[in-house]
């Protein structure tokens, strides 16, 4: 394998492959918090801005919600890397066509697999918070397991455990890196319209089912109201002593896989 994977909080992830430059879900504006709720501030700071990317050759979106599909974030970067095309499902198609890009750029994603630039991409269901299937034959929201390299990735961008995500996923075979999310659905979120994913203990178990080598969590940096600390995920690792290895990224951070 040789993927340089680049972090920048949230499930926003910038991958390097020799014959590719490509991002999954980037969110790097203030836009949640300046156009859907004053008090969802970002904890992190925009490592990089969207204008400054010029060779971004595909970004994989995995559904319409904001700090996954933003609008501030992919307009300014359709113009700066002109050969870009943007793939997800059908309402990210239409919020970004709306944003004002090109729709020939724009591409909805159903169940079939693609390549793109050498890289071979599975569309999975993810839950969010439950699988919910289109009128394309995918899903409104829905996750990647991608083969670049050697090596087999999964991101599912926002996902709760459900039996059609773990069969699904676990079709494709086993994953080499898993890109998890750890923010558990609970009352309080949800009373703030806050939709959560896998509990830790789920998260975990999941990575376990899907036969993930790495596990790499996600979501769990961003914002306070939707907030895991380092110190518990690594406490739950410590005790329960999973077959895999956990790879806590910093945002800004990268790996060689």
């Amino acid at each position: 394998m040789n993927l340089e994977i680049l972090f920048y909080g949230q499930v926003g992830f910038f991958f390097k492959s020799r014959g590719a430059n490509f991002l999954i879900d980037p969110y790097f504006s203030h836009s949640v918090e300046e156009k859907e709720d004053r008090s969802i501030k970002r904890l992190l700071p925009v490592f990089i801005k969207p204008e400054s990317l010029t060779d971004i050759d595909f970004v994989l979106i995995t559904h319409a919600h904001r700090d996954h599909c933003d609008p501030d974030t992919l307009l300014p970067l359709a113009k700066s890397s002109p050969q870009c095309h943007f793939y997800g499902p059908a309402p990210v198609f239409k919020t970004l066509k709306n944003a004002g890009i090109d729709s020939e750029r724009l591409h909805i994603v159903g169940s079939d697999s693609i390549c793109i630039k050498g890289v071979n991409i599975h569309p999975v269901p993810s839950a969010h918070p439950l699988v919910n299937p289109d009128e394309h034959g995918g899903w409104c929201a829905t996750g990647y397991v991608f083969e670049v390299g050697g090596g087999r990735y999964y991101h599912p961008g926002d996902t709760a455990v459900a039996p059609e995500v773990i069969e699904a996923v676990k079709a494709t075979g086993p994953i080499d890196v898993g890109m998890i999310p750890v923010n558990e659905i609970n009352y309080y979120r949800n009373r703030e319209n806050i939709i959560g994913n896998m509990s830790l203990r789920e998260a975990f178990q999941f990575a376990e089912d899907i036969g993930v080598t790495t596990f790499i969590p996600t979501h769990w940096d961003m914002f306070a109201k939707n907030q895991v600390y380092r110190e518990e995920i690594e406490l739950l690792y410590t005790k329960i002593t999973p077959s895999f290895e956990l790879k806590i990224m910093e945002a800004g951070s990268s790996i060689v896989s």
